[in-house]
């Protein structure tokens, strides 16, 4: 099976590292490509828009799913509301905190502005699950693509996306997240990620862009299971039914790579072992995907 996870930066492309707009006769384009050259049997996006001006005004997780070849899918919008150039976000006050939509949906029963992310998938899902998380309190500098030095961003509201897939030797869970860039507001809500798909089928894995660099997420969770295991399932050190990284690679920025924000982790088998990985450079982003392929 191959896994992989991709902050798409709402569709665009890069040149010489900052973004540039889609032409609107190409809306969605250069995603498909990006999505159809990954091969994910089970793909996670993040910075998915929905209907966005800035990314013409189309569904890309609709877009990804039907370029990916993956007719189960789940899009979850963290906010609702219009990317204003230059003003940021305007927000709806009349939309819900959280929606999901799939493919079963009409796309013209409901044509709200959000932005959020998606899970793909080619595999039969038998369970889907959504949370939302608040977004941290306190705004902080960032480095913004196009933009030179730091911007102060203030966090937005979170989504995940947890989908119990049938597969050819049993179920197994995977979860998209994108977590917040505050410094311990991820690991807080990384933690609640891994309460609320402890009933969900083991082993599980954890695919997104995590605002956390390197080992931090498998040392938080990993710790987290020896100090505070969850209500029900014994402790477990980081052996081979612990959390483990399947790809050590940096991600962050796409054109000259210095970090790695965006991991794949696996929980709750030994049998789960990577046969390759990578991350590949490809036009859209400013960070690059992860792909893994996982025997299992």
């Amino acid at each position: 099976m191959r896994f992989a996870t991709f902050n798409v930066l709402h569709g665009r492309t890069l040149e010489d590292g900052r973004p540039v707009s889609v032409p609107p006769a190409q809306a969605g384009r250069p995603l498909a490509d990006a999505v159809t050259g990954l091969g994910a049997d089970v793909l996670a996006l993040q910075e998915v828009d929905r209907f966005q001006e800035r990314s013409g005004d189309v569904d890309q997780a609709r877009v990804a799913a039907e370029a990916a070849g993956a007719p189960e899918w789940r899009y979850a919008s963290a906010v609702h509301g219009q990317a204003v150039p230059g003003k940021g976000w305007v927000l709806d006050p009349s939309q819900p905190a959280l929606r999901v939509h799939g493919p079963h949906d009409d796309p013209a029963r409901d044509d709200v502005p959000s932005h959020g992310i998606a899970l793909l998938s080619r595999l039969p899902v038998r369970e889907w699950r959504a949370i939302r998380f608040a977004p941290a309190p306190l705004a902080m500098p960032l480095r913004v693509p196009g933009r030179p030095g730091l911007t102060v961003a203030r966090d937005q509201p979170r989504a995940a996306l947890a989908a119990v897939i049938g597969a050819e030797h049993g179920e197994l869970t995977v979860v998209a997240v994108h977590l917040s860039f505050v410094p311990g507001w991820n690991i807080r809500q990384l933690l609640a990620v891994r309460d609320r798909i402890a009933d969900l089928p083991r082993p599980h894995v954890l695919l997104g862009d995590f605002n956390l660099i390197g080992p931090i997420p498998r040392l938080v969770l990993n710790t987290a299971e020896l100090v505070a295991p969850v209500a029900g399932r014994a402790r477990r050190a980081s052996g081979p039914d612990g959390w483990r990284d399947l790809a050590r690679v940096r991600t962050y920025p796409s054109h000259r790579p210095l970090v790695q924000f965006d991991h794949v982790l696996v929980s709750g088998t030994s049998r789960c072992a990577p046969v390759a990985s990578g991350a590949p450079r490809v036009p859209v982003s400013d960070h690059r995907p992860v792909v893994v392929d996982l025997h299992w």
